[in-house]
């Protein structure tokens, strides 16, 4: 294993023993034990997954597909456990866009040297 190898799988590591990572994973199972808030989470990711398909394939999202959105989000949102899934899943996301910033920054630096 190559020592930038060796360096990520560490950095994997860093990340799973994070207290970021640790809160979305103890707030993902909290949601994922009680089946009423289960079902309510995976209809959300159904729709959100749904959406972002039919952007990738280019195709127009009907104005009824952007209300039934709104509302399935509306209504996790209003949900306390799938709630405080969703705010540890972003500070996870800033978390790694962080680490990304860093492990891109010599590529950055070489292409915007003159």
């Amino acid at each position: 294993m190559s020592n930038i190898q060796e360096s990520a799988h560490q950095l994997e590591v860093a990340i799973q023993e994070s207290d970021e990572f640790k809160d979305l994973k103890a707030a993902y199972e909290k949601v994922m034990n009680e089946p009423s808030s289960r079902e309510m989470f995976d209809n959300f990711r159904n729709v959100q997954l749904e959406l972002q398909q039919k952007q990738m394939q280019g195709l127009e999202i009907t104005e009824e597909e952007v209300e039934k959105a709104k509302s399935v989000v509306e209504l996790v949102q209003q949900h306390e456990d799938i709630s405080k899934l969703m705010e540890q899943e972003q500070r996870v996301n800033m978390l790694i866009n962080d680490i990304s910033r860093t492990i891109t920054k010599p590529l950055e630096e070489l292409y915007s040297a003159e």
